[in-house]
């Protein structure tokens, strides 16, 4: 029988997530050229790690890792301590760490028993009476093999989209299976739940996280990822997060993977809001009662693109911190805040915004009298 004779394709020298490189490659004296075979789980792992979105690379196991609230999360690590933990609710803005605290408590109560005793739900999902009454229910009549004074945790994230069908099934089923179930619930309004699940629950509630903590978390992630950044890169960051650690994260690793620095102006160009410092000099300029140059970084901010409700929405955030008499900073936040209004309403207008300028500039001179 013949033999055909195939020539071998020459490796790749472009890098893939899916290609594994042995690092003693070379030092055993062989002179090969193709990386070693790996299985396809170990494959698998590496693209996952390497295409992770940091907020879930970085999401704290434990309590010690997490930021800000701390007084919350230690009385639920007195919680954890005793291992008798009542019914729970979460309240508070996004991205503080409500769902993650939950999930490093599970951890800690039921250890190696995490996964056949925890059922996470995304109650915005599954938020009808159905789910209550069939994986919830289901869930809570389970048997599972636990230590002495340990219970099943049913996590209910963004708890206060669940309709009130939905949320009266869930107390009668808090009620049945107190026994051997505990629910931990995660909202943005806890007024959204009902007060019957309320009464049953113990309240926890959670602020926005301090610059200085979003700062500190942002250095070790750009410490563990080797990050190019600036100083005022960070600052806007944390500018645009407003206390959502969340938010930081994701504008960190968007402007890290589109332009491979982290400075103030990448930053502004993907978070795509009008930069701060725009906003500041034409506060000044309101302030020194120049309504010609003022309005001419409004209508360069207008032709951007940028919409009402995000310029007037930096203006506030700006004016906060602006360098000026406290009286003048108390009228500029009012008229700030009546324009507003009305562009939330819907007069989302450049003569709104520029309306605006005017009443600074008139404020800005009866100050001075």
């Amino acid at each position: 029988m013949d033999i055909m004779e195939v020539d071998l394709p020459k490796p790749s020298t472009s890098t893939s997530a899916s290609v594994v490189t042995d690092p003693m490659e070379g030092s055993s004296g062989t002179n090969n050229r193709f990386p070693p075979v790996t299985s396809q789980s170990q494959t698998i792992t590496i693209k996952n790690d390497l295409n992770m979105p940091w907020i879930e690379k970085y999401r704290p196991k434990t309590f010690s890792d997490i930021v800000g609230n701390e007084e919350t999360v230690m009385r639920l690590e007195k919680f954890s301590s005793c291992g008798n933990v009542p019914n729970i609710i979460i309240a508070g803005p996004p991205g503080v760490g409500k769902t993650t605290t939950i999930l490093a408590l599970a951890r800690i109560l039921l250890g190696s028993s995490f996964k056949e005793a925890v059922l996470e739900l995304n109650a915005s999902n599954d938020r009808g009476i159905d789910t209550v009454r069939n994986k919830i229910k289901m869930f809570a009549q389970q048997k599972v093999t636990l230590p002495p004074g340990r219970h099943k945790i049913i996590i209910l994230d963004e708890a206060d989209s669940m309709t009130d069908g939905a949320q009266q099934a869930l107390r009668r089923t808090m009620e049945l299976w107190s026994n051997t179930t505990r629910f931990a619930l995660a909202c943005n309004n806890s007024d959204k739940i009902i007060e019957a699940i309320q009464s049953r629950c113990a309240m926890l509630r959670y602020g926005k996280l301090s610059d200085e903590e979003i700062m500190t978390q942002l250095l070790r992630v750009c410490k563990a990822e080797k990050i190019s950044y600036v100083p005022d890169g960070l600052e806007a960051v944390v500018f645009t997060a407003q206390g959502d650690m969340r938010q930081a994260l994701n504008n960190l690793q968007s402007t890290w993977n589109g332009f491979r620095h982290v400075d103030s102006t990448n930053v502004f160009k993907v978070c795509d809001e009008p930069h701060p410092l725009l906003v500041k000099e034409m506060l000044l300029e309101c302030v020194d009662q120049n309504i010609c140059k003022a309005y001419k970084i409004m209508a360069h901010l207008w032709k951007l693109g940028y919409a009402p409700e995000d310029i007037i929405t930096n203006i506030f955030r700006v004016s906060k911190h602006l360098e000026i008499k406290e009286s003048l900073k108390l009228k500029f936040v009012q008229e700030i805040g009546m324009v507003h209004i009305r562009i939330v309403e819907g007069m989302n207008s450049l003569l709104q915004l520029s309306g605006l300028l005017a009443k600074l500039c008139t404020v800005a001179a009866m100050t001075e009298k």
